[in-house]
């Protein structure tokens, strides 16, 4: 079984919206995330890079490494949930 490192899947996951026309990807962007969390991801980054402009690069890396933290914190609580609710089921 061949098995994809979290950077393997990263990069798949780039090179796929980087081609994606930008309709489909703004279709993407509000069915997985929605439009608040959109607008908060975009003012979010505004107000960072509006603050120090030299350090562009260094809060892109941020914002995406904050994106996948986000991601892995909502995966945990949700398993957390389901997890509690099937240990009554099962009681």
């Amino acid at each position: 079984m061949d098995m994809k490192t979290k950077k393997d899947l990263a990069v798949d996951f780039i090179n796929t919206i980087r081609t994606m026309e930008p309709s489909a990807l703004n279709a993407l962007i509000v069915k997985e995330a929605g439009e608040e969390l959109a607008q908060f991801f975009l003012n979010y980054s505004a107000n960072l890079i509006s603050k120090d402009p030299s350090r562009v690069l260094e809060n892109t890396s941020s914002l995406m490494l904050m994106g996948y933290l986000i991601r892995t914190y909502e995966e945990k609580n949700t398993q957390a949930n389901q997890g509690t609710f099937q240990s009554y089921a099962f009681a």
